[in-house]
């Protein structure tokens, strides 16, 4: 099965909310979708997870200044999960999520907590207009849910990256980061009645971006290009030292792809959910796939998708992300 793809259905840019915790992949998708036609995105919102809320909240505006996009989305500012952060991704993210780089930000008061932003961008848009692109921890999302239990069937879908079906974890054996931050939340979202689609590690793992791909960068005279040039050189010391890797995943990116160009996946129907306690299984991602399943399917799961197809995909929108003009 297939995604739909909303171009056919018209040349409205898609309304997009990205709930984000940047880190460098989050950082590449957010370079993506900011300079993409095919989607307006109305809502940066930060989560904690890759980094600290805190750090997560200014890496999001960060971002946002180094690159100036045409539009400047809604922001919203990250706050603590309930159990707190198990874990980080300094490891290959740096201390502060941006490859320690400082970047200096302009200060902003009265920021909204995320989940009240996603409540307003959905609840103010046509019904079912809204695209949620999940990628980080499920926190903000579930207590968006939480705070306005009639939002689940108001967004129009949720793209969601975390979880495995077949695959280990890369944070436990069982469990993949963003779920294992904040399984709790995972749970409520998985369990939801929201129209849902997941982009497992089985399918983003398969993507490796060599070394080469410094080659491809835009420009350094550009703001992408200068940004980017920053940026990726330690992301590719971090996976050579922490996994003996000559090249770097782009999770994020490949789920954004997703909703950008959805005939290069494929899709099934299945039924999931997270666990929430367990010594060895915190966080993993299960699906009844039982010759006789007893749980009701709540969700498409990616399976296939094109590699070569989605690393160009990638590659070219970051130059083209560099090649769009301001708007008057």
């Amino acid at each position: 099965m297939l995604f739909a793809d909303p171009a056919s259905e018209g040349l409205m840019a898609r309304k997009v909310i990205l709930d984000v915790d940047p880190g460098i992949d989050d950082a590449i998708a957010l370079c993506l979708a900011l300079f993409d036609p095919r989607l307006e995105v109305v809502a940066i919102t930060a989560v904690g997870g890759n980094c600290s809320p805190a750090n997560a909240t200014r890496n999001v505006q960060a971002i946002i200044e180094q690159l100036d996009p045409p539009r400047w989305p809604r922001l919203g500012a990250a706050s603590p999960p309930d159990a707190g952060l198990p874990v980080n991704g300094r490891h290959l993210h740096g201390v502060d999520g941006l490859a320690g780089v400082e970047f200096e930000v302009a200060e902003l008061h009265h920021l909204h907590p995320s989940e009240k932003v996603i409540c307003d961008q959905v609840r103010g848009a046509p019904e079912a207009s809204i695209t949620i692109v999940a990628l980080g921890p499920l926190t903000n999302i579930a207590r968006a849910f939480q705070r306005d239990p009639e939002l689940p069937s108001l967004v129009g879908e949720i793209v969601m990256m975390g979880g495995t079906v077949a695959g280990p974890g890369n944070i436990t054996p069982a469990a993949e980061f963003n779920m294992y931050c904040d399984p709790g939340s995972a749970q409520a979202v998985f369990r939801s009645r929201s129209t849902k689609t997941l982009i497992p590690l089985d399918v983003t793992n398969r993507l490796v971006l060599s070394f080469d791909l410094l080659n491809r960068l835009p420009d350094e005279a550009t703001r992408v290009g200068r940004f980017l040039r920053t940026i990726l050189p330690p992301a590719f010391r971090g996976y050579r030292q922490r996994f003996g890797l000559e090249g770097i995943h782009v999770h994020d990116s490949v789920a954004l792809t997703a909703v950008t160009e959805p005939e290069l996946f494929s899709t099934e129907e299945m039924a999931g959910d997270v666990e929430t306690m367990g010594e060895l299984t915190t966080g993993m991602t299960i699906f009844d796939r039982r010759r006789v399943p007893s749980w009701r399917n709540n969700m498409e799961v990616a399976t296939e998708m094109q590699v070569g197809a989605v690393t160009e995909a990638i590659i070219r929108g970051m130059n083209d992300a560099a090649r769009r003009p301001k708007l008057p």
